[in-house]
């Protein structure tokens, strides 16, 4: 079985600025996870932001014991995404965000809900 253990390499290296070694680690393996995931609908370019907007998402984080955790958790993602672990939804929750989908109260039906909908909801 195929395994990378980045994580187990990035533990073991006593580096000044762990988060930016982990951040050009992703950042370097875009192209071959855009491509070995067939992302062709979004940019390089917005991939990266989305990425980017991720750290700065916990740049508020001092604890090293919480950023040793967040950086484990980082290498893992990226190694599971690498070897295939994860499916192409999943990779785009990451990059687009959630979407918002249909909540259970969207699918109801109102009392003044036209026939078009009441046999959409017999449809399907």
């Amino acid at each position: 079985m195929a395994s990378l253990q980045l994580a187990l390499k990035a533990r073991s290296l006593t580096l000044q600025n762990k988060p930016a070694r982990l951040y050009r680690s992703i950042i370097r393996e875009v192209p071959r996870v855009m491509t070995i995931y067939d992302i062709v609908h979004v940019g390089e370019k917005e991939v990266k932001q989305a990425i980017r907007q991720h750290f700065y998402r916990n740049a508020h984080v001092k604890d090293e014991r919480v950023i040793d955790m967040l950086l484990e958790r980082g290498y893992m993602d990226l190694e599971d995404t690498l070897l295939q672990h994860k499916q192409k939804n999943h990779l785009m929750l990451l990059i687009e965000g959630y979407t918002g989908g249909t909540d259970f109260n969207s699918k109801r039906l109102t009392p003044d809900s036209s026939e078009a909908e009441q046999f959409a909801r017999w449809i399907g």
